[in-house]
């Protein structure tokens, strides 16, 4: 089996602390992750050896049911979850990662790495789903980033 990964990186428009809090609420994953349709059962601030789980979308008009386990937690760096429930990928592994950067204004903002890595069996047909499925995947996680800098900038909005 051919472990894949695949990343992608963005920079939200909001401090480090601020980025952190919100994705470190797993009931809020909905909000702003992209294949997300709701948050089905969760624990609120991710707690490692802890689990939450998804209703997703996957390709098309097909939905699948995930269970995600938080692995490891370093507060405001790094934070990875796996994941099960979206065959054929199988060991799914989530990560981001932040670190604190000045946006185009020279405001606080931070950097953002959203990185999966997977397994798919199947052999070559895996192979060939792959090349497939990864530009779907993409697209997700550049959107998700997306929303989350809309969502925190709506948050701010309505605060301040």
């Amino acid at each position: 089996m051919n472990r894949f990964v695949v990343a992608e990186t963005a920079v939200i428009d909001a401090p480090l602390e601020r980025v952190w809090e919100v994705i470190s609420r797993t009931d809020r994953y909905a909000e702003w992750v992209a294949g997300a349709i709701e948050v089905t059962d969760h624990h609120g601030v991710a707690t490692i050896g802890k689990t939450y789980s998804e209703r997703n979308r996957t390709l098309g008009p097909l939905k699948t049911d995930s269970v995600w386990t938080v692995e490891e937690i370093v507060p405001l760096k790094r934070r990875v979850d796996t994941g099960t429930g979206f065959a054929p990928l199988q060991d799914i592994t989530n990560i981001f990662e932040f670190q604190p950067v000045k946006n185009a204004d020279g405001q606080e903002a931070t950097e953002m790495l959203y990185q999966v890595e997977y397994t798919i069996g199947l052999g070559p047909l895996g192979q060939l789903l792959d090349s497939v499925q990864e530009s779907s995947m993409r697209a997700g996680m550049r959107t998700s980033m997306a929303n989350l800098n809309t969502l925190l900038r709506s948050e701010d909005t309505n605060t301040g």
